[in-house]
């Protein structure tokens, strides 16, 4: 019998994590570890993924996301059963940047959840992934990371360095079999952007990011937008000169 394929979620009850979960059992079973602090919506997601496809297996471990010896010990715990074949690592908050900019505790957290954290996480799979001379470590950046607005740019910053970690592991693995995807959201309709969508913001469909997310990784994509028209878009917003993007109310 052919071994299921091993998908590791980190941070998977966010929305696009949960969606891109159902998108890899819809062809058929694989063998999922779902990783998140909140142990009550892990087993929720658990079930609802067993539900959706009973031939699958299904591991969670509900830890603390955020500290170095924790990610270490959780990692080396995957590992126990062997080699794994996907990692996503999907985990974040979208933080209001006037608090961000009021107190430097809501800062910090942003810059730990957003940037620090995930990066952390991906070090420790990219290590595995090298002794194992296989796999794909995809992470979730944002459209924020590429340039800096007065509106967001505290998360912008911390997705700015998921960005540049995961394009120092392309290079690093560069010609080897390890595979190193970065997903860049737009807006998209989660949870986290209630406020958003309360506000009137346009966004995206979840389940539709998560098929273009799981297309993308599957793949091997170094970077994908999704939707992909905002690969154009921040190409505008990127070559604009600054003394017109200062005149700009994003």
């Amino acid at each position: 019998m052919e071994a299921l394929r091993r998908i590791v979620i980190i941070g998977a009850t966010s929305g696009i994590a949960r969606h891109c979960a159902r998108a890899w059992l819809a062809p058929g079973p694989a063998d999922l570890t779902l990783v998140g602090r909140d142990a009550e919506r892990l087993a929720r997601v658990e079930a609802d993924l067993k539900a959706r496809s009973p031939g699958s297996q299904c591991h969670s471990l509900p830890v603390d996301l955020l500290d170095p010896a924790t990610i270490e010990a959780t990692v080396a715990t995957i590992l126990e059963r062997g080699a794994v074949d996907t990692v996503l690592i999907a985990h974040g908050l979208l933080p209001e940047q006037p608090a961000c900019q009021a107190s430097l505790t809501e800062a910090w957290e942003a810059l730990v959840v957003n940037g620090m954290s995930p990066v952390l996480w991906a070090e420790a799979f990219a290590r595995a992934m090298e002794d194992a001379g296989r796999g794909t470590l995809a992470l979730i950046g944002s459209v924020a990371g590429d340039r800096g607005r007065k509106s967001n740019y505290t998360y912008g910053a911390a997705k700015s360095l998921v960005a540049t970690c995961a394009a120092g592991m392309q290079h690093r693995f560069a010609g080897t079999a390890v595979r190193v995807v970065l997903i860049k959201p737009g807006p998209t309709d989660t949870p986290m952007t209630a406020v958003l969508k309360a506000d009137g913001a346009r966004l995206a469909d979840v389940a539709q990011v998560a098929r273009d997310t799981v297309r993308a990784i599957d793949r091997g994509v170094p970077v994908a937008y999704v939707p992909g028209r905002w690969r154009w878009i921040m190409w505008v917003v990127r070559s604009l000169p600054m003394a017109i993007f200062n005149r700009l109310d994003i």
